[in-house]
């Protein structure tokens, strides 16, 4: 049996380095499982890297895509028969842009039926770094404020939500205002367009003069380094994302503050966490779900794991909605 992998052995534009290739699925090695994808969304975490922006991070030639769901078809040695069939999140394994992919069965998450491949596939990449990082890296509550820039994207909807949640005020930074009402109807309480000169001012206005506590960067490069000047004093800002590919250079952005900046790595968080802390970030972000008080992005395209290429370019178009990978 060949099962379909998408690879790339440079870094480049996806159109001419990435491979559709055929392989026999590999058999899982001791504590292993080996999954059978069903769908995985399309995020910038899955696309910058095939560009080459982290190659120091990056074994080539490598499998890009960082979640999805899938079903559990072998189990290897030392791990319970009870795995097989159960629908699964394979985390800290290949990258899932790929029919099967095998993975330590202690970072398997089993996911409950009620919820479907389409919120599953997006459980993990988002909402539990947006989780983790407002109640423990940041510890967000009443009377903070956090400024999200890339506000339109999934993780910036999902802050906007998460604030409802753990009770602080989100400033929304978009780079139209084609988002501002949906911004709004998720919880951010305000929404600026980042590409006026006068957004520093409005967030000092919001925040009567005091900057706000924190803020995310998804984007890297000078628009991130903007953020030093919408924060306090003592403000934190994490960074989450390069969208820009291009890296902010931090220690000239906050020369003369006393500004903290900080990267944040999930899969750093659950490779150096115990099973019961990540296991306990899923269960939360699980029951929010469930509870209706968390959407994952709604679905824009889907394409087969072979249109890989086209998914791309839908993904980066503009495309209203979370573009999906499915085998």
């Amino acid at each position: 049996m060949k099962a379909t992998a998408v690879r790339y052995y440079r870094f480049g534009e996806p159109g001419e380095v990435l491979r559709i290739e055929k392989k026999p699925p590999l058999l899982p090695g001791p504590g292993e499982i080996s999954v059978k994808m069903r769908a995985r969304p399309i995020n910038p975490s899955d696309v910058i890297p095939i560009r080459g922006a982290y190659p120091h991070r990056i074994t080539l030639p490598a499998v890009p895509g960082y979640e999805g769901i899938g079903v559990v078809e072998a189990v290897g040695p030392g791990v319970s028969e009870q795995m097989l069939g159960r629908r699964v999140l394979p985390l800290q394994g290949d990258g899932t842009w790929q029919d099967y992919v095998t993975s330590p069965a202690k970072f398997a998450v089993p996911v409950p039926e009620d919820i479907d491949d389409d919120t599953a596939c997006q459980l993990y990449i988002n909402p539990v770094t947006a989780w983790l990082i407002c109640r423990e890296a940041l510890r967000l509550t009443h009377g903070d404020v956090l400024v999200v820039n890339a506000a339109g994207s999934a993780i910036g909807r999902i802050f906007a939500q998460l604030s409802q949640v753990f009770g602080y005020r989100m400033i929304a930074l978009t780079r139209s205002d084609r988002h501002a009402s949906e911004l709004r109807l998720l919880g951010a309480a305000y929404v600026f367009n980042a590409a006026e000169d006068s957004v520093q001012d409005r967030i000092l206005e919001a925040t009567a003069g005091q900057g706000a506590t924190a803020a995310i960067d998804s984007i890297g490069g000078p628009e991130g380094e903007r953020l030093v000047r919408c924060v306090n004093k003592a403000g934190t800002i994490l960074s989450v994302g390069l969208l820009s590919g291009i890296p902010a250079v931090w220690h000239e952005a906050v020369r003369g503050t006393q500004v903290r900046v900080k990267p944040f790595y999930l899969r750093q968080w659950v490779r150096n966490s115990s099973q019961e802390e990540w296991a306990a970030a899923f269960q939360h972000v699980v029951r929010l779900v469930r509870e209706n008080k968390l959407a994952m992005m709604k679905i824009g395209a889907k394409f087969e794991l072979t249109e890989a290429i086209s998914a791309i370019h839908a993904a980066e178009s503009g495309i209203h909605g979370k573009v999906l990978l499915l085998s």
